[in-house]
């Protein structure tokens, strides 16, 4: 190797690390060393974004609502659920969220999706948290026909986030008597990040209750009703920038996410066609986002469009990936040791975050000079 570009890189790295200590506006901007740019590319200033995802595992408010299967969380429900447990959940989750990104950005992440949420209040009592009042995130949340109650939603922080449009995607199936089932809607949501159009969208798949085969084709229309998003979206501009998010219930490697996503783990095996997963390595890696039975998953994901990787001006181009797993989150004893840290277990609330860790994106673009 060069060793002048060695110390350049060597250089660079510290001159991250101490930015990255530092309280500055906006978006944290360094001399990044991104793969693909030349070493003019290399001294040029780029300005950062975070984008993220949590299943918040359950986030019910404390009133038994007609017509949804709450009662559970009532003070006289299973899970004896009052407004001191309510309000210890939402500042562990209030807590999470401000976290995220900050390493690289001060004010965090500028989009968070979000699932398992009962309805809009729950939402604006989270946002309304000390941790995150501050972020000022307004909300994008449409009730949906689940039966357990419980939606997917967003948040964006409008400092960043211009909102354009939003609108709910059924998530409708036929059954083997020709009735319909539905279930959480797919979340779109269309808006400027910093003045560049990007759309998003939010999804809570079926579970692989009944097991993994049996449930397959629910987790695959998923997969088809996000693909003809995207599909329909690059009709119009073939370099769209689309951000698919999700508790997907399936691994980067399953063929909802590999065939009918058509999400590839490489780069190098991108076309205009695919879009691409960076979570694929993490998950080979055996890193993953919840547990169960000893085993790890990845189910929670953000897979991002040809458009966010190809990317070769100005806009708005994926930079890289990261699993939020810090040891508060991680459950320290008994049966769930080393699992994450979850709310209910067995019946019984134990004070945990969730059964679930969030995932985050960083994406930059070149700073106009």
């Amino acid at each position: 190797m060069n060793f002048q570009f060695l110390n350049f890189h060597l250089f660079i790295m510290k001159l991250s690390f101490f930015f990255s200590k530092l309280l500055v506006p906006a978006f944290f901007v360094c001399a990044l060393l991104l793969s693909g740019f030349d070493m003019n590319a290399q001294r040029q200033q780029f300005e950062l974004a975070c984008i993220a995802f949590y299943n918040v595992e359950n986030l019910f408010d404390t009133i038994n609502q007609p017509g949804k299967m709450d009662r559970d969380y009532t003070p006289e429900g299973r899970y004896l659920w009052d407004t001191e447990k309510y309000v210890d959940k939402l500042d562990k989750l209030a807590w999470v969220i401000s976290r995220l990104g900050t390493e690289k950005t001060p004010d965090g992440a500028a989009i968070v999706g979000l699932a398992e949420v009962e309805n809009r209040r729950v939402l604006e009592d989270l946002a309304a948290r000390p941790e995150l009042k501050d972020r000022n995130y307004q909300v994008v949340h449409y009730e949906s026909p689940d039966f357990r109650g419980i939606d997917n939603a967003l948040f964006y922080n409008p400092d960043y986030f211009e909102y354009i449009s939003s609108r709910p995607l059924p998530f409708e199936m036929e059954r083997e008597d020709g009735s319909m089932e539905r279930t959480r809607d797919v979340l779109l949501v269309t808006g400027k990040l910093l003045g560049e159009k990007i759309h998003v969208l939010v999804n809570h798949w079926p579970s692989r209750r009944g097991g993994e085969e049996a449930t397959r084709y629910k987790r695959i229309h998923g997969a088809k009703v996000n693909r003809a998003i995207v599909d329909s979206l690059k009709a119009e501009d073939p370099m769209v920038k689309v951000v698919i998010m999700g508790d997907f219930n399936d691994d980067p490697v399953n063929h909802s996410i590999r065939r009918y996503i058509n999400a590839v783990g490489s780069m190098d095996e991108m076309t205009p066609e695919t879009m691409y997963n960076p979570f694929y390595d993490a998950f080979r890696k055996g890193l993953g986002t919840n547990a169960w039975r000893d085993s790890w998953s990845l189910f929670d994901q953000i897979i991002v469009s040809y458009g966010l990787v190809k990317e070769r001006g100005e806009g708005w181009r994926y930079f890289r990936s990261e699993i939020f797993n810090d040891r508060r989150l991680v459950q320290r004893t008994g049966r769930f040791a080393g699992y994450p840290y979850r709310s209910f277990a067995g019946g019984q609330y134990i004070g945990g975050y969730s059964d679930h860790f969030p995932v985050f994106i960083y994406v930059v673009r070149p700073i106009r000079e």
